[in-house]
């Protein structure tokens, strides 16, 4: 039997779900897909959140994150909000890398003309 049960992580994933609001988890799909990510990231190698014992399997350790409330599940709107947001943030990234390399460039033109001028 897995320990936690199902019923067990469900409880800790909805915990802060106020009475009439709509569940965060309200299938066990969802708690095996959430866990099957973390530990796919882990093996990706992210560190896990929780301490480990030695030789502990991946989705051992994602479960026990998932158990001690380390890692949470997002609602699919809160999902795409989060990707909408980050995907915006590395564009800003992008762009400011962009506005700086630019900026180095004219720097080392310029250089390159001071010194073209003191040889003449």
């Amino acid at each position: 039997m897995l320990h936690p049960s199902y019923t067990d992580l469900m409880k800790v994933v909805n915990k802060d779900v106020e009475e009439g609001e709509t569940k965060v988890v309200n299938s066990r799909y969802s708690i095996v897909m959430a866990t099957a990510k973390r530990a796919r990231e882990i093996i990706d190698g992210s560190m896990p959140l929780v301490d480990t014992k030695p030789g502990e399997k991946p989705l051992s350790i994602a479960i026990s994150e998932m158990n001690q409330g380390k890692i949470t599940i997002l609602a699919e709107e809160e999902a795409a909000k989060l990707a909408e947001l980050e995907a915006k943030q590395a564009e800003e990234n992008a762009e400011e890398d962009f506005l700086n390399i630019q900026e180095e460039d004219s720097e080392k033109d310029a250089e390159a003309v001071e010194e073209s001028e003191d040889n003449e």
